[in-house]
C-alpha cells in the first residue's frame, strides 16, 4: 500500500491475512448457523465427532468447544509466525 517492497513484510501480512480470515469465519459461525450454513473445515469437525447439526442447533458441549478452539489455534499459529 505504501509503496514498501520488502519480502519479510508480505510474508507478515500474509499470516495476518490468514489469521483474519479464520477469525472472521469463527465470529461469523453464529450469525451463519441461524441461516443453517456452517463454513468450518469438515475434517476438523469429523476429527472432534461433530456434526454441522451440531452447530446449527447451537450445542455447547466439549466435542463442539474442542472443533472452535482447534481453529483458533490456527488462528493463533499464524500470528505467531508473524511476530
Amino acid at each position: 500500500i505504501l509503496g514498501v517492497r520488502d519480502i519479510h513484510a508480505d510474508h507478515a501480512a500474509s499470516h495476518i491475512g490468514k489469521a483474519q480470515g479464520i477469525v472472521t469465519c469463527l465470529r461469523a459461525t453464529p450469525y451463519h448457523c441461524t441461516r443453517r450454513k456452517v463454513f468450518l473445515p469438515m475434517d476438523i469437525c469429523m476429527m472432534h465427532g461433530v456434526s454441522q447439526e451440531d452447530f446449527i442447533r447451537g450445542k455447547q458441549e466439549k466435542n463442539v468447544r474442542d472443533v472452535i478452539y482447534d481453529i483458533a489455534s490456527q488462528a493463533h499459529v499464524h500470528l505467531e509466525h508473524v511476530r
